[in-house]
């Protein structure tokens, strides 16, 4: 169909941002800490145990339950099962990927003074991955909306003046040239003008805003691929406290990248009556990068020998976004073999934004069986409707955020870990379920999941292996305009992961 070599010939800050929506507030909201092996086998219920690089992730007052230095590195192995429900079909692609999702050390220092009721302090430094982007499912089947539609949402209410390549104009120069001086919701149009998709009701009036779709009414074959990599991480700098031996507090300082990257390719043929375009593909690409902060603080407390509260704050994410997107569309007529390629070649570089998530509360207790075993309770709080964008170059993201308050909700998230020693065993269990943080649910359903782990000490040193399958039913909308029908996915994911850690 073509071979496109992107090429920068236009490079342009865009008055309107790209339409970031709903997903993207999630995206960047939801990372969980990975992880090392142990905490992944509990299913992350170490908000009051400690002692874990990701424990003091979580709750930073953990570092301090430390008794000796302590440095571990995880590697592990993302599976990603996706069953897509599209027309009728159903889809299956699996892919997996390797990383190294976190590595670390803790520095304990104990109070030589003997009097004072500050036993020790301890300072860390980790980095960890908080999610991986890497997915990718494919969706097949026919259906009775066009891709049409998603031109003609964008058009109609535009003068066909703003939608028009100037005399001596190519492709790629209008289309930045409008990019610029009108914004992306324009560019839609554009394409689709040049395309032959839309039909203006008055072709020889530039004040013309009406426009249907060449493509008629019936049954619709329709392909759609999505790929997507990249990651989530933050590296940490920790400070906590003992006091007065059963009391412990700290605080996490955290900086955070971002880097995400996604293609969608979208496919529709038709031979419906009256189609003067019988065939549409559409690509599209989105490239993400950013930078942000946070901050956390956290207490443990030793109720008794038996048992352990803990407390977390989570301060909103305050994330620097910027966004680079490409597209290319083709059309055909069957009965003339009449062809369209609109391929402007151009990257979109868009004004930089601001987004600020949620922040979130974790309350936290753990019961200690001696030297047999544990079982531990982490129950968070997270309201995903005080997500929002913002800009300090003047783009309005007042509709967006209306949409998160109306849109999003409160999710509660609940964890359930389990440990049980022998010598120089240990075996490891967990549940957690976290709820879907938007109102409608059947679009965003439950993430339910369970984890198993098994660790073996080998004195100052210990290896630990874990297995977590979690899964979640969603909606997924191909385009954020149009009436196309949403692709229903049930997702599976399996971990595998693997710790060295050691005394230092």
């Amino acid at each position: 169909m073509k071979n496109l070599i992107l090429a920068l010939v236009g490079s342009l800050s865009m008055i309107n941002a790209y339409s970031q929506d709903l997903s993207d507030a999630i995206r960047y909201s939801s990372g969980e800490t990975e992880g090392t092996a142990r905490f992944k086998s509990m299913s992350g219920a170490f908000g009051a145990l400690g002692g874990d690089l990701s424990a003091v992730s979580i709750n930073p007052a953990g570092s301090a339950i430390f008794n000796f230095s302590h440095g571990a590195m995880t590697v592990s192995n993302q599976g990603t099962s996706n069953d897509v429900f599209y027309g009728s079909n159903t889809q299956r692609l699996k892919n997996s990927s390797f990383d190294m999702n976190q590595i670390g050390a803790a520095f304990v220092f104990n109070n030589k003074d003997t009097e004072s009721l500050w036993d020790k302090f301890a300072v860390s430094l980790f980095y960890e991955q908080l999610q991986n982007y890497d997915n990718q499912f494919f969706a097949a089947g026919t259906t009775q909306n066009s891709i049409g539609s998603y031109f003609t949402d964008y058009a109609n209410g535009l003068k066909l003046s703003e939608i028009l390549a100037l005399p001596g104009e190519n492709i790629s120069q209008a289309y930045s040239g409008i990019g610029s001086e009108f914004g992306s919701d324009h560019q839609q149009a554009f394409l689709g003008y040049e395309s032959f998709i839309l039909e203006p009701a008055d072709d020889s009036d530039d004040e013309n805003t009406a426009y249907t779709s060449n493509i008629a009414e019936g049954d619709f074959y329709q392909e759609y691929s999505h790929v997507s990599t990249g990651y989530n991480g933050k590296f940490s700098a920790n400070i906590g406290f003992q006091y007065d031996k059963n009391i412990y507090f700290g605080i996490n300082l955290n900086s955070h990248f971002i880097n995400y990257e996604r293609s969608t390719y979208f496919y529709e043929d038709n031979t419906n009556t009256g189609s003067t375009i019988n065939q549409v593909n559409f690509d599209n690409t989105l490239s993400t990068t950013g930078e942000g902060f946070s901050l956390q603080l956290g207490s443990i407390v030793k109720v008794s020998n038996f048992l352990r509260l803990g407390l977390t704050y989570d301060s909103p994410t305050w994330l620097r976004l910027r966004e680079e997107t490409t597209q290319y569309l083709y059309t055909l007529e069957d009965a003339t073999n009449l062809e369209a390629e609109v391929d402007p070649a151009v990257f979109n570089v868009f004004p930089e934004y601001n987004l600020r998530t949620p922040g979130k509360i974790t309350g936290s207790a753990a019961f200690i069986i001696g030297t047999t075993g544990l079982i531990s309770v982490d129950y968070s709080r997270k309201d995903y409707s005080s997500t929002k964008f913002r800009s300090n170059t003047g783009v309005d993201f007042s509709q967006q955020n209306s949409r998160i308050g109306n849109s999003l909700k409160v999710a509660n998230t609940l964890r359930i870990g389990g440990e049980l020693r022998h010598k120089e065993f240990s075996y490891r269990g967990g549940y957690k379920m976290e709820q879907s943080p938007y109102e409608d649910t059947k679009a965003y359903g439950d993430l339910k999941g369970f984890s198993l782990g098994l660790g073996y000490s080998f004195g100052d040193s210990r290896l630990d292996l874990a297995y977590e399958n979690s899964k979640r039913k969603m909606d997924h909308t191909f385009f954020n305009a149009g009436n196309l029908d949403a692709a229903r996915i049930n997702s599976t994911n399996s971990n595998v992961s693997l710790t060295f850690s050691m005394s230092l």
